[in-house]
């Protein structure tokens, strides 16, 4: 694909490049949602309320010009991203991993939604402390959305379920036993920072199924530490 024109950066660079393609205001949103689903375009504007139509029906074409994202022929209006769409799944969970460790609390007007919910465990996940745990379901209620997340050795399944959630195919973790132990934890949005950095007992969160050596599971198992000054001090220090 050549680059486009007058809108490029005029640097011959791979950050570049991927930023000509999709660094545009709400392009990796838009991917960042269809790493959990082919969804359609009313699927994706509902997940991103805030995006004016115009704006979404001119990144969608852009993001198939580029490559990265197909429609799907058996799914009316729907959209996937491609294989060189998927290549950005490690780009997007480090993001988020980074993002949720500078995040701050929420302001007003601001929601957490399913597909944002399943990238954000996604990020957190740690598979090698996961991987010598046994098979645990985790079941997270965050205001009017929820995740279910299936953890098997190292390796994480997780899919939006409840109210509202759109149907998924089938589930990757379908071939392995499934876990015994659930932990099903109902938090609001605000605890959820609290929660991801390893704190869940401390934010108010409500164990609705399990006990507190799940609760202790999930620390290891999905953790993103904070950022700030005392890490930042920290990492010098251990220099």
């Amino acid at each position: 694909m050549a680059t486009r024109g007058a809108r490029g950066f005029g640097q011959y660079d791979g950050v570049a490049r991927a930023l000509e393609r999709v660094g545009d205001r709400w392009a990796l949103l838009i991917v960042r949602d269809l790493l959990v689903g082919p969804r359609r375009y009313g699927d994706l504007k509902a997940g991103l309320p805030r995006i004016p139509t115009n704006i979404l029906s001119d990144r969608l074409k852009e993001l198939q010009e580029s490559g990265v994202v197909r429609r799907v022929p058996s799914v009316r209006g729907g959209y996937e991203l491609t294989a060189l769409g998927r290549g950005l799944e490690p780009v997007v969970v480090a993001l988020a991993r980074w993002g949720w460790s500078v995040l701050g609390e929420p302001a007003e007007g601001e929601t957490v939604t399913h597909d944002a919910l399943a990238v954000g465990l996604r990020a957190a996940f740690r598979a090698d402390a996961a991987a010598s745990l046994p098979p645990t379901e985790y079941v997270l209620h965050v205001g009017d959305v929820s995740v279910s997340a299936i953890v098997v050795g190292g390796t994480l399944d997780v899919v939006p379920v409840g109210p509202g959630a759109l149907q998924q195919p089938r589930r990757r973790s379908a071939f392995e036993p499934v876990p015994s132990a659930v932990l099903e934890l109902q938090l609001e949005p605000a605890a959820l920072r609290g929660v991801l950095a390893g704190d869940a007992a401390g934010t108010g969160a409500f164990v609705l199924a399990g006990d507190a050596e799940l609760l202790a599971r999930f620390g290891l198992t999905f953790r993103i530490e904070p950022a700030g000054p005392s890490n930042d001090a920290s990492s010098a220090a251990a220099a």
